[in-house]
Protein backbone atom coordinates (compact mmCIF):
# COMPACT_ATOMS: atom_id res chain seq x y z
CA UNK A 1 0.00 0.00 0.00
CA UNK A 2 1.37 3.54 -1.10
CA UNK A 3 2.21 5.99 1.87
CA UNK A 4 -0.14 8.72 1.62
CA UNK A 5 2.29 11.88 1.11
CA UNK A 6 1.52 14.95 2.77
CA UNK A 7 1.61 18.15 0.33
CA UNK A 8 5.42 19.55 1.15
CA UNK A 9 6.28 16.76 3.41
CA UNK A 10 9.40 16.14 1.38
CA UNK A 11 10.66 19.64 1.89
CA UNK A 12 9.75 18.97 5.16
CA UNK A 13 11.50 15.68 5.95
CA UNK A 14 14.53 17.42 4.30
CA UNK A 15 13.94 20.35 6.84
CA UNK A 16 14.24 18.13 9.47
CA UNK A 17 17.55 16.41 8.83
CA UNK A 18 18.60 20.29 8.64
CA UNK A 19 17.66 21.08 12.10
CA UNK A 20 18.77 17.68 13.30
CA UNK A 21 22.22 17.90 11.79
CA UNK A 22 22.50 21.48 13.46
CA UNK A 23 21.47 20.11 16.67
CA UNK A 24 24.13 17.55 16.48
CA UNK A 25 26.74 20.00 15.60
CA UNK A 26 25.67 21.72 18.39
CA UNK A 27 25.61 19.23 20.79
CA UNK A 28 29.24 18.27 19.63
CA UNK A 29 30.57 21.50 19.91
CA UNK A 30 29.25 21.92 23.63
CA UNK A 31 30.85 18.49 24.67
CA UNK A 32 33.95 19.33 22.63
CA UNK A 33 35.11 22.68 23.51
CA UNK A 34 35.62 22.09 27.42
CA UNK A 35 38.12 19.62 26.38
CA UNK A 36 39.93 21.24 23.83
CA UNK A 37 40.05 24.17 26.17
CA UNK A 38 41.38 21.63 28.79
CA UNK A 39 43.42 19.46 27.08
CA UNK A 40 45.27 22.92 24.78
CA UNK A 41 49.37 23.04 24.45
CA UNK A 42 49.41 26.62 25.62
CA UNK A 43 50.71 26.82 28.90
CA UNK A 44 52.99 29.68 30.96
CA UNK A 45 56.59 29.50 30.17
CA UNK A 46 58.41 30.19 33.42
CA UNK A 47 60.12 33.28 34.59
CA UNK A 48 64.18 32.61 34.80
CA UNK A 49 65.96 34.08 38.04
CA UNK A 50 69.15 34.75 37.42
CA UNK A 51 71.37 34.86 40.56
CA UNK A 52 74.60 36.20 40.40
CA UNK A 53 77.54 35.23 42.92
CA UNK A 54 80.65 36.97 44.69
CA UNK A 55 82.80 39.79 43.17
CA UNK A 56 80.53 40.13 40.32
CA UNK A 57 76.42 41.79 39.78
CA UNK A 58 73.38 41.52 38.04
CA UNK A 59 75.21 42.87 34.83
CA UNK A 60 76.84 39.92 34.42
CA UNK A 61 73.87 37.67 33.33
CA UNK A 62 73.44 40.46 30.31
CA UNK A 63 73.79 38.07 27.40
CA UNK A 64 72.03 35.33 29.21
CA UNK A 65 69.50 37.72 29.30
CA UNK A 66 69.21 39.08 26.07
CA UNK A 67 69.25 35.22 24.52
CA UNK A 68 66.52 34.27 26.88
CA UNK A 69 64.27 37.18 26.13
CA UNK A 70 64.53 36.43 22.35
CA UNK A 71 63.17 33.09 23.14
CA UNK A 72 60.53 34.60 25.22
CA UNK A 73 61.09 33.71 28.68
CA UNK A 74 60.59 36.57 31.09
CA UNK A 75 63.60 37.44 32.94
CA UNK A 76 64.86 39.11 36.77
CA UNK A 77 68.07 39.18 37.79
CA UNK A 78 67.63 40.56 41.05
CA UNK A 79 70.50 42.14 43.23
CA UNK A 80 72.96 39.53 45.59
CA UNK A 81 73.03 41.47 48.56
CA UNK A 82 76.24 39.61 49.14
CA UNK A 83 76.10 39.96 53.37
CA UNK A 84 75.04 36.44 54.13
CA UNK A 85 73.78 33.12 53.40
CA UNK A 86 70.78 33.27 55.66
CA UNK A 87 69.89 37.04 54.93
CA UNK A 88 70.70 37.11 51.44
CA UNK A 89 68.53 33.39 50.79
CA UNK A 90 65.62 34.95 52.65
CA UNK A 91 66.18 38.12 50.24
CA UNK A 92 65.97 36.48 47.10
CA UNK A 93 62.40 33.85 48.87
CA UNK A 94 61.31 37.32 48.90
CA UNK A 95 61.91 38.10 45.55
CA UNK A 96 59.91 34.52 44.48
CA UNK A 97 57.34 36.02 46.21
CA UNK A 98 56.57 38.76 44.14
CA UNK A 99 56.78 36.98 41.23
CA UNK A 100 53.50 34.54 39.56
CA UNK A 101 53.28 31.51 37.97
CA UNK A 102 56.83 29.03 37.74
CA UNK A 103 59.89 29.46 38.03
CA UNK A 104 63.34 28.32 36.97
CA UNK A 105 66.15 29.73 39.63
CA UNK A 106 69.80 29.37 37.90
CA UNK A 107 72.23 30.35 40.12
CA UNK A 108 76.38 31.05 39.68
CA UNK A 109 79.24 30.59 42.16
CA UNK A 110 78.19 31.46 45.54
CA UNK A 111 74.77 32.12 43.95
CA UNK A 112 74.32 28.43 43.57
CA UNK A 113 73.96 28.45 47.70
CA UNK A 114 71.28 30.73 47.61
CA UNK A 115 68.95 29.31 45.08
CA UNK A 116 69.64 25.92 47.17
CA UNK A 117 68.09 27.42 50.21
CA UNK A 118 65.60 30.09 48.60
CA UNK A 119 64.03 27.35 46.46
CA UNK A 120 63.04 25.22 49.71
CA UNK A 121 59.28 25.05 50.30
CA UNK A 122 58.22 26.52 47.06
CA UNK A 123 56.27 24.69 44.83
CA UNK A 124 56.26 27.15 41.98
CA UNK A 125 60.45 26.56 41.67
CA UNK A 126 60.11 23.85 38.82
CA UNK A 127 63.92 23.18 38.01
CA UNK A 128 67.36 24.33 39.45
CA UNK A 129 70.56 25.24 37.53
CA UNK A 130 73.66 25.50 38.57
CA UNK A 131 76.60 27.77 36.74
CA UNK A 132 79.99 27.16 37.95
CA UNK A 133 78.53 26.83 41.63
CA UNK A 134 78.44 25.92 45.23
CA UNK A 135 75.49 23.67 45.83
CA UNK A 136 75.75 22.83 49.42
CA UNK A 137 74.10 19.83 51.52
CA UNK A 138 72.61 20.56 54.97
CA UNK A 139 75.41 21.39 57.29
CA UNK A 140 77.77 22.59 54.22
CA UNK A 141 79.52 26.08 53.79
CA UNK A 142 81.37 27.42 50.97
CA UNK A 143 84.45 27.57 53.13
CA UNK A 144 84.16 23.30 53.74
CA UNK A 145 83.52 22.60 50.38
CA UNK A 146 86.97 24.67 49.52
CA UNK A 147 88.79 22.74 51.82
CA UNK A 148 88.02 19.22 50.18
CA UNK A 149 88.70 20.82 47.41
CA UNK A 150 91.23 23.54 47.15
CA UNK A 151 91.44 26.26 44.13
CA UNK A 152 93.24 29.33 43.69
CA UNK A 153 90.88 31.63 45.26
CA UNK A 154 92.32 31.37 48.74
CA UNK A 155 94.98 33.45 47.48
CA UNK A 156 93.87 35.93 45.17
CA UNK A 157 91.54 37.30 47.88
CA UNK A 158 91.91 40.47 50.36
CA UNK A 159 90.26 41.06 53.40
CA UNK A 160 88.50 44.49 54.24
CA UNK A 161 86.48 45.37 57.27
CA UNK A 162 83.62 47.10 57.35
CA UNK A 163 81.37 48.84 59.17
CA UNK A 164 77.41 49.23 58.80
CA UNK A 165 74.40 51.49 60.20
CA UNK A 166 73.14 49.74 63.23
CA UNK A 167 76.84 49.20 64.70
CA UNK A 168 77.26 46.36 62.68
CA UNK A 169 80.33 45.44 61.19
CA UNK A 170 82.34 42.64 59.60
CA UNK A 171 84.84 41.71 57.10
CA UNK A 172 84.48 42.05 53.00
CA UNK A 173 86.01 39.66 51.02
CA UNK A 174 87.56 41.68 47.74
CA UNK A 175 89.46 39.63 44.76
CA UNK A 176 93.22 41.33 44.66
CA UNK A 177 92.94 43.16 41.05
CA UNK A 178 96.39 41.61 39.79
CA UNK A 179 94.65 38.52 39.87
CA UNK A 180 91.34 38.47 38.69
CA UNK A 181 92.06 38.05 35.18
CA UNK A 182 93.88 34.60 36.13
CA UNK A 183 91.40 33.25 38.51
CA UNK A 184 88.43 34.81 37.78
CA UNK A 185 87.98 35.38 34.01
CA UNK A 186 91.18 34.09 32.20
CA UNK A 187 88.69 34.08 28.77
CA UNK A 188 88.03 37.32 29.28
CA UNK A 189 90.07 40.22 27.43
CA UNK A 190 92.16 42.05 30.10
CA UNK A 191 90.65 45.72 29.13
CA UNK A 192 87.21 43.96 29.95
CA UNK A 193 88.98 42.17 33.79
CA UNK A 194 90.18 45.37 34.39
CA UNK A 195 86.75 46.98 34.71
CA UNK A 196 85.22 44.07 36.34
CA UNK A 197 88.47 44.46 39.24
CA UNK A 198 87.09 47.94 40.13
CA UNK A 199 83.84 47.53 39.44
CA UNK A 200 83.37 44.04 42.06
CA UNK A 201 81.21 43.68 44.70
CA UNK A 202 82.98 42.11 47.69
CA UNK A 203 80.99 39.40 49.55
CA UNK A 204 80.85 39.16 53.20
CA UNK A 205 82.98 36.65 54.88
CA UNK A 206 79.39 35.09 56.16
CA UNK A 207 78.24 34.26 52.89
CA UNK A 208 80.86 30.94 52.95
CA UNK A 209 81.14 30.67 56.27
CA UNK A 210 77.04 30.34 57.27
CA UNK A 211 76.00 26.45 56.66
CA UNK A 212 73.42 25.34 54.48
CA UNK A 213 70.33 24.48 56.34
CA UNK A 214 68.30 23.09 54.11
CA UNK A 215 68.78 21.57 50.38
CA UNK A 216 66.13 22.20 47.56
CA UNK A 217 68.20 20.13 45.06
CA UNK A 218 67.27 17.09 47.12
CA UNK A 219 63.60 17.36 45.96
CA UNK A 220 63.72 20.03 42.90
CA UNK A 221 65.52 18.79 39.23
CA UNK A 222 68.77 20.08 38.41
CA UNK A 223 71.21 21.36 36.00
CA UNK A 224 74.88 21.67 35.78
CA UNK A 225 77.50 23.61 34.49
CA UNK A 226 81.15 22.82 35.02
CA UNK A 227 83.91 24.87 34.14
CA UNK A 228 86.75 22.65 33.07
CA UNK A 229 89.25 25.84 33.76
CA UNK A 230 87.15 27.05 36.62
CA UNK A 231 90.12 28.27 39.17
CA UNK A 232 88.02 30.01 41.28
CA UNK A 233 85.76 26.94 42.28
CA UNK A 234 87.44 23.81 41.22
CA UNK A 235 85.99 22.22 38.55
CA UNK A 236 86.32 18.60 40.81
CA UNK A 237 84.10 20.19 43.37
CA UNK A 238 81.42 21.28 40.29
CA UNK A 239 81.75 17.36 39.23
CA UNK A 240 81.27 16.23 42.43
CA UNK A 241 77.95 18.57 43.61
CA UNK A 242 76.45 17.35 40.32
CA UNK A 243 77.11 13.57 40.82
CA UNK A 244 75.65 14.03 44.64
CA UNK A 245 72.55 15.69 43.37
CA UNK A 246 71.98 13.73 40.28
CA UNK A 247 72.25 17.23 37.89
CA UNK A 248 71.58 16.97 34.17
CA UNK A 249 75.27 17.71 33.53
CA UNK A 250 77.33 19.85 30.69
CA UNK A 251 81.50 20.49 30.69
CA UNK A 252 82.78 23.46 28.80
CA UNK A 253 85.55 24.97 28.39
CA UNK A 254 85.48 28.40 30.32
CA UNK A 255 86.70 29.92 33.15
CA UNK A 256 84.64 30.68 36.29
CA UNK A 257 82.49 33.38 34.54
CA UNK A 258 80.64 31.33 31.92
CA UNK A 259 77.72 32.70 31.23
CA UNK A 260 80.00 35.97 30.66
CA UNK A 261 82.26 34.30 28.14
CA UNK A 262 79.84 31.52 27.06
CA UNK A 263 76.87 33.12 27.22
CA UNK A 264 75.33 30.42 24.48
CA UNK A 265 76.35 27.58 26.36
CA UNK A 266 74.56 28.99 29.69
CA UNK A 267 71.59 30.09 27.65
CA UNK A 268 71.27 26.27 25.98
CA UNK A 269 71.51 25.09 29.85
CA UNK A 270 69.06 27.10 31.51
CA UNK A 271 66.46 26.77 28.23
CA UNK A 272 67.09 22.41 28.80
CA UNK A 273 65.48 23.19 32.41
CA UNK A 274 62.85 25.48 31.52
CA UNK A 275 61.74 23.13 28.42
CA UNK A 276 61.28 20.92 31.35
CA UNK A 277 59.04 22.77 33.57
CA UNK A 278 57.37 24.04 30.98
CA UNK A 279 56.27 21.03 29.67
CA UNK A 280 54.91 19.75 32.89
CA UNK A 281 51.32 18.59 31.09
CA UNK A 282 48.55 15.98 32.11
CA UNK A 283 50.23 12.51 31.18
CA UNK A 284 49.03 10.17 27.89
CA UNK A 285 46.52 7.99 29.98
CA UNK A 286 44.95 11.26 31.01
CA UNK A 287 45.08 12.57 27.28
CA UNK A 288 43.22 9.67 26.60
CA UNK A 289 40.96 9.92 29.04
CA UNK A 290 39.66 13.33 27.86
CA UNK A 291 39.49 12.36 24.18
CA UNK A 292 37.60 9.25 24.97
CA UNK A 293 34.72 11.62 27.16
CA UNK A 294 34.77 14.09 23.55
CA UNK A 295 34.33 11.26 21.30
CA UNK A 296 32.00 9.52 23.58
CA UNK A 297 30.13 12.77 23.75
CA UNK A 298 29.89 13.38 20.02
CA UNK A 299 28.69 9.85 20.02
CA UNK A 300 25.86 10.25 22.12
CA UNK A 301 24.66 13.45 20.46
CA UNK A 302 24.73 12.04 16.74
CA UNK A 303 22.37 9.11 18.09
CA UNK A 304 20.38 11.55 19.64
CA UNK A 305 20.01 13.77 16.61
CA UNK A 306 19.35 10.57 14.49
CA UNK A 307 16.66 9.53 16.77
CA UNK A 308 15.12 13.05 16.57
CA UNK A 309 15.61 12.93 12.78
CA UNK A 310 13.74 9.31 12.60
CA UNK A 311 10.84 10.02 14.39
CA UNK A 312 9.91 13.47 12.94
CA UNK A 313 10.20 11.85 9.52
CA UNK A 314 7.91 9.38 10.94
CA UNK A 315 5.14 11.82 11.92
CA UNK A 316 5.74 13.59 8.67
CA UNK A 317 4.85 10.42 7.04
CA UNK A 318 1.99 9.31 9.41
CA UNK A 319 -1.40 9.43 7.36
CA UNK A 320 -3.71 11.56 8.27
CA UNK A 321 -7.13 10.97 10.63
Amino acid sequence: MAAFQVPGSRRRIRSAHVIAAGCALALCTTVAAPAAADGGTTTTKPTIVLVHGAFADASSWNGVVERLERRGYPVIAPANPLRGLYSDSAYIASVLESIKGPLVLVGHSYGGSLISSAAAGNPRVKSLVYVAALMPDVGENGMSLSARFPSELGTATKSVPYRAGGGLSGTDLYLKPDRLHQVFAADLPENTTRVLAVTQRPAATTAFSEKAKVAAWKHIPSWFLVAKQDKTINPDQERFEAKRAGSHTVEIDSSHVAMIAHPDAVTDLVLQAATAADSVRPGLADTGSRAETALTGIAAASLIAGAGAVLLGRRLRRPAP
